[in-house]
């Protein structure tokens, strides 16, 4: 009998070794591919190369390749990288956002790219080291939540589309990670089990976006340096260094005191203002949401509550949903909710399961 034939996406980390591993031993006939998404040197980059962008962490991922005996192919994505997510992340700090590279890099990358190699190796799956696990319902495909649910991914998950989900299969969804670093060491990767996570952007890092911006973008700093901190009544409050350098809810590095704790409350991008208030100032009843990609279900019932998350690792709020026209949603929070962010993402669940997701507006 034919084995199952699976490609497996490997950065060189842990998580996406040991999903090798795992479905190794399950008995199917396994490739790796590791993406080359970004190259520090043409790029003028003086920071240190680290996390899955490197290219030592594409040598580890040739290597535990190797070991265990199965092909490895390297596919060069820099140019779709840099055109779409890299683009995409600059764009939309410019336009007085803050945005998720993760989301728009899994389905056009580290999915897009992966499926077009897999389907080419005549693979019938791929998987990914990614913590979250995948159901069904009415021929419908979508995300629920790890059984480490912190660890849980499927926030950056919710923009792939069906055709994707359907041919991806997530092994490391129903282990804690602890149990995932165990199976390491019982294997004998005490090296990989020991290994530091990279929690930064991958191409960033320094985690310091604000440098990334001014190298990439001639004259931002000088253009945009000087804008005005002002209240949520009007009054001047002082100056600053330019409204992409800020983001909702931010509190530290304001560099003005105002003799109590003071956030960015909303960023005019038009006048380069940054408008200051209280931690209360941050509050919100209702948001805008659009761009919407739906997967448990195809619409939303707006009898029903759903929870939803503003960010990666906010807290879920119970919502109830209004649909505006065919790709934007109004969301009303039972409970007011502070630090809405244009341009990060608002992912809906029912208990466990992503219902869809958006991009926020407002």
């Amino acid at each position: 009998m034919k084995k199952i034939k699976v490609a497996v996406a490997m950065s060189g980390g842990i998580d996406s070794s040991i999903t090798a591993l795992l479905l190794q031993e399950q008995g199917y006939d396994l490739v790796g591919i590791t993406l080359r998404v970004w190259d520090y040197v043409s790029e003028g980059c003086e920071e240190k190369e680290t996390g899955c962008c490197s290219i030592e962490a594409i040598f580890e991922a040739q290597a535990f390749a190797k070991k265990i005996g199965i092909p490895h192919h390297i596919v060069d994505v820099r140019n779709s990288f840099k055109d779409i997510v890299v683009t995409d992340f600059i764009n939309e700090y410019i336009a007085g956002r803050t945005p998720n590279p993760c989301v728009v890099c899994n389905p056009a990358i580290k999915w897009g790219e992966v499926v077009k190699k897999a389907e080419e190796l005549g693979c019938d799956f791929i998987a990914t080291g990614h913590y979250s696990q995948i159901a069904q319902l009415n021929g419908r495909y979508y995300f629920t939540k790890a059984a480490d649910t912190s660890k849980d991914q499927s926030y950056v998950l919710w923009k792939l589309p069906q055709e994707f989900i359907k041919k991806t299969l997530l092994p490391l969804g129903k282990y804690k990670k602890s149990e995932i670093k165990q199976l390491a060491l019982e294997r004998g990767f005490e090296k990989l089990a020991k290994k530091r996570e990279s929690q930064e952007i991958c191409f960033i890092p320094d985690d310091d976006y604000r440098n990334f911006l001014k190298k990439r973008v001639p004259h931002l700093e000088s253009s945009v340096n000087g804008g005005e901190f002002i209240s949520t009544t009007g009054k001047h409050l002082g100056t600053h260094k330019g409204y992409p350098f800020y983001t909702i809810g931010q509190r530290k590095g304001l560099n003005i005191a105002l003799g109590k704790p003071t956030y960015v409350v909303a960023i005019k991008k038009d006048t380069n203002q940054i408008i200051l208030g209280d931690k209360d100032d941050l509050l919100q009843e209702k948001m805008i949401v659009s761009h919407i990609n739906f997967l448990k279900y195809s619409q939303f019932d707006e009898n029903s509550l759903y929870s939803v998350k503003i960010r990666y690792n906010s807290t879920p709020n119970i919502c109830k949903i209004r649909t505006k026209d065919i790709d934007t949603i109004e969301v009303e929070f039972v409970n007011s909710v502070g630090g809405i962010t244009p341009g990060q993402s608002a992912v809906f669940y029912e208990g466990d399961d992503v219902v869809a997701g958006g991009i926020i507006q407002y």
